[in-house]
């Protein structure tokens, strides 16, 4: 299979400006392609993983990826797809976000390979050194004024009479434009990829290239991503999905893929995984019939949190989620532990609690706020609602001591299936 039908085949081909040249031109030999990242925080989002994991994919089939970290336009603001102009950042900032970045773009490329290595390059590289007149008689007066207004990018903000449009972002696609430009002419650049909202800016670039060098490049678009019910894809309740394991853990991680609904979960294993076709279509049809056994959840989070954060943090993540639903904490470490903190509520406790034959256990689970009294924990434990580190506590008179907590320092306590605390010692004075 081409890599142009196994896109398409995962649904992850929205417009290209010349399919047929484009497919030929492939089959002749290798390409490089590149996709800008516009470092607007100092993590990606799982958004981004669309036209990441595409520059892997061509990677795979044998092309050159370049990753193109977007600190000249990153600096301007893309106004595609956005009802509003983006705060502009200070260049300590942009240095800071573009350096983590880095981090997450080299994760899922191969800067090693022996033949096709990627590339990562910073755009600032080629525009900081050029003054603004040498742009506008170099590259401006390659662009109309109407050509440019007739950008669905453009056009949608200057139809809003309240916000409009700034020319500093109206300028962005001139700077995305000399970006291919610049790339096609010094390593033979000949296809960029993005999001479908980067149709615009992407086809600015081949019409100055074809202008400029005469040569025939190409451009791909990729879906945007939304779920079934017309949320944005990527965002909760909670905030954005970052890739960064500081911004979002890789419990929660996980967590999110665990948690796609039914109708879209097959669409995100084309999507966001290397899983081959059949895979995919044996996962289909054990999760038809029976979608809440979740098989194909698994098969998506478990995936795509390997190949983001790696085979061990993957595995604590899953153990973590083993526990809050009540698995055994036998063999748990305490970096899964710490996961866990991140997730659930906690309680500190002072070490002295614990000595002189320790803490009741109804006072305990009243402190941590699982019960409302010290009555309503003893009804709590009477009952068998209790659990200390997911094990059913069946004696009300307990007490806890300080050997009841794992690594000196942590104990779970359960109440019912799902309302958890995390009991932690506080350091010795």
């Amino acid at each position: 299979m081409s890599i142009i039908a196994e896109l398409e085949w995962r649904g992850l081909v929205a417009d290209c400006t010349d399919r047929t040249a484009l497919e030929q031109r492939l089959q002749n030999r290798p390409i490089t392609l590149y996709c800008g990242f516009d470092p607007t925080a100092d993590s990606l989002h799982v958004g981004s993983l669309v036209p990441l994991l595409a520059l892997r994919r061509f990677q795979m089939a044998g092309h050159s990826p370049i990753a193109v970290a977007g600190g000249a336009t990153g600096s301007i603001g893309d106004p595609s797809g956005k009802s509003a102009e983006r705060q502009l950042l200070t260049p300590e900032v942009l240095d800071h976000n573009i350096a983590r970045v880095k981090v997450q773009l080299a994760r899922l490329l191969d800067f090693d390979a022996a033949t096709n290595p990627a590339r990562l390059v910073d755009n600032a590289s080629w525009t900081a050194g050029m003054s603004y007149l040498h742009f506008l008689r170099d590259i401006g007066k390659h662009f109309t004024v109407n050509m440019m207004v007739a950008k669905e990018s453009v056009r949608a903000r200057m139809e809003d009479r309240e916000t409009g449009i700034s020319y500093t972002e109206f300028s962005y696609m001139l700077l995305q434009a000399f970006d291919f430009y610049h790339l096609c002419k010094e390593v033979d650049c000949e296809l960029q990829i993005g999001g479908s909202d980067q149709w615009g800016n992407i086809t600015a670039g081949t019409d100055l290239t074809r202008k400029k060098l005469g040569r025939h490049v190409f451009g791909l678009t990729l879906p945007l991503i939304t779920n079934t019910d017309g949320t944005k894809f990527g965002k909760t309740v909670a905030g954005a999905i970052w890739l960064d394991p500081q911004r979002t853990s890789v419990y929660r991680f996980y967590q999110f893929w665990m948690r796609v609904d039914d109708r879209d979960v097959i669409r995100y294993l084309r999507y966001f995984t290397f899983l081959s076709r059949e895979e995919i279509e044996a996962l289909e049809q054990q999760h038809t019939p029976k979608p809440e056994a979740r098989i194909a959840q698994k098969a998506l989070a478990l995936s795509v949190t390997t190949l983001m954060h790696g085979d061990q943090a993957t595995a604590e993540a899953v153990r973590a989620s083993e526990i809050l639903f009540g698995g055994d904490l036998e063999g748990i470490g305490e970096a899964t532990l710490t996961e866990i903190a991140s997730e659930i509520p906690s309680k500190t406790f002072v070490p002295t609690a614990f000595e002189s034959g320790g803490m009741p256990i109804a006072e305990m689970v009243a402190e941590s706020g699982l019960s409302t009294s010290k009555g309503q924990a003893r009804k709590d434990l009477e009952g068998g609602g209790i659990y200390i580190n997911n094990q059913r506590a069946t004696d009300a008179q307990r007490k806890i001591v300080k050997e009841d907590f794992l690594f000196g320092r942590y104990l779970l306590l359960r109440k019912g299936k799902r309302n958890y605390c995390l009991c932690v010692l506080a350091p010795a004075a």
